[in-house]
């Protein structure tokens, strides 16, 4: 069972990675071109979030209405509370994304390019990540 509910999530991994780099979300010009409203603005990948957010969507209806395939019962988050923590969050997760122009999986996905920046990128995340858990536990 573990076995294969790692292989479904390596082969769910594969192709969200391809459709990242065939769609340029790993490319952070490309973001930065989209995130720049003020001069040259490139409104083409509001066609890969609008494709994304359908699939995701559909995707999402199909699987609450269908048994899973590798546990017992869904998973699916239950918070429904808006709080400090969740728009700090959301405020550093866009300040992150405008000054580097990586979010978490296309810089995961620009490793793969031997570039150094998306490098520099995850290891910056992991470690703040890191820290942020070691001082909300304390």
């Amino acid at each position: 069972m573990i076995v294969r509910r790692s292989l479904a999530g390596f082969v769910v991994g594969i192709v969200f990675g391809i459709g990242l780099a065939v769609s340029k979300m790993a490319n952070p010009e490309k973001v930065l071109a989209f995130l720049n409203l003020a001069s040259d603005w490139d409104p083409s990948l509001l066609f890969v979030m609008g494709a994304a957010t359908t699939v995701a969507f559909a995707g999402h209806r199909w699987v609450t209405n269908s048994a899973p395939l590798f546990e017992a019962k869904h998973h699916l988050p239950t918070a429904r509370r808006i709080d400090y923590r969740l728009i700090l969050g959301a405020i550093l997760f866009g300040i992150g994304w405008g000054l580097a122009g990586y979010c978490p999986g296309p810089a995961i996905t620009g490793l793969s390019g031997g570039a150094v920046e998306p490098f520099v990128f995850v290891v910056a995340m992991v470690g703040g990540s890191q820290l942020v858990r070691v001082i909300t536990e304390s």
